[in-house]
């Protein structure tokens, strides 16, 4: 799988930004069928120069939605939480 297809968007959170502050932390959506070892690759193919000590991910369900008399669900997503070493930044914009 490419690596730009990996790799959905970083998420911008309320908890992402402290995690990212304290723990050098950052938090991506991937692609569903991603597994840890393809969004390490992809975090450093994408990122040159950074090295990725431990990806972890989540499944997100979709949310119940109703509109009028109709129920629907948002769409489920894939989460990662990728850990660099010290001194290792990405900047993606907060």
């Amino acid at each position: 799988m490419d690596s730009h297809r990996v790799i959905v968007r970083p998420l911008h959170t309320e908890k992402g930004v402290n995690d990212m502050r304290d723990a050098n932390t950052y938090h991506f959506e991937v692609d569903p069928r991603a597994t840890k070892c393809q969004i390490r690759s992809a975090i450093e193919e994408l990122f040159p120069g950074r090295k990725v000590v431990d990806v972890r991910t989540a499944t997100v369900r979709g949310k119940r939605r109703r509109v009028r008399k109709s129920v629907g669900f948002t769409k489920k997503r894939k989460k990662a939480i990728v850990k660099l070493r010290i001194g290792d930044t990405i900047d993606i914009g907060y």
